[in-house]
């Protein structure tokens, strides 16, 4: 346990944020599953579905909880598959 005042915030903090970044993965996460689910039924809201998940990403990027290059590597992933898919149609 910590003994001084800042270490007892830090640790306060340090919990706040997990919770936080914890709770956008979970977005971006649940954002990139219904898109590639999307992908695979042929849903016809895919457009929509991959814009909402390009920017859940966006928004963990810019909030500092994924680096930019795991966000890059990820909608690069992702739009390849939606393009791949429509190209197929």
């Amino acid at each position: 346990m910590a003994n001084y005042k800042s270490a007892k915030k830090r640790i306060l903090v340090a919990e706040r944020n997990r919770r936080r970044n914890v709770m956008i993965k979970s977005r971006v996460r649940t954002a990139l599953k219904k898109a590639l689910r999307g992908l695979q039924e042929g849903s016809e809201q895919l457009e929509t579905l991959t814009k909402h998940a390009v920017s859940q990403l966006d928004k963990a990027q810019n909030k500092g909880v994924l680096h930019k290059n795991t966000v890059a590597r990820y909608k690069s992933r992702l739009l390849k598959k939606v393009h791949a898919a429509s190209a197929a149609q």
